[in-house]
């Protein structure tokens, strides 16, 4: 059986990201939904960021959860070659607790929005794509509607 095509990017800007985005990857299997990773820095390997942000729409991406610690720019530049929402997850750090990475993507300039989560809240960036898709994919709509009603019980 072919695996179904995945529908959420995650990129992180090293593969020291990978442990705290765990939860995120965890969330999306347990919900059912497919995604790829990519581990590639805007400032390391800038070109490799913009071709597979600028592709991902035409891979069947929906929406792209970007992860970054320190000067946190990997959203933003995401999100300019990308139509693509992006949701940012700001990473812990040693030098500042992950505030810098925060408040990096936070303020990103008119007209390049990305959402953001808290710091290191890579499963709450999980919930958070399937809830953008879930506004024109009923299927969506309901694996977050099965979540939070079992959360309440």
């Amino acid at each position: 059986m072919a695996e179904a095509t995945p529908v959420v990017g995650i990129i992180m800007g090293s593969e020291s990201d990978m442990p705290a985005m765990e939860p995120c990857m965890a969330q999306l299997d347990a919900m059912g939904v497919p995604y790829e990773v990519k581990v590639a820095s805007a400032h390391r390997k800038p070109a490799v960021v913009h071709e597979w942000a600028e592709t991902a729409a035409d891979r069947g991406i929906k929406v792209i959860v970007a992860a970054a610690g320190k000067a946190a720019h990997l959203g933003g530049v995401v999100a300019a070659f990308t139509p693509l929402p992006v949701i940012a997850v700001p990473m812990k750090t040693s030098d500042l607790g992950g505030l810098d990475s925060l408040l990096s993507m936070v303020q990103m300039p008119s007209g390049v929005p990305v959402a953001c989560v808290a710091i290191n809240g890579a499963k709450n960036a999980a919930i958070l794509a399937v809830q953008m898709m879930g506004t024109n994919d009923p299927a969506m709509l309901q694996k977050v509607a099965d979540l939070k009603a079992e959360m309440a019980s």
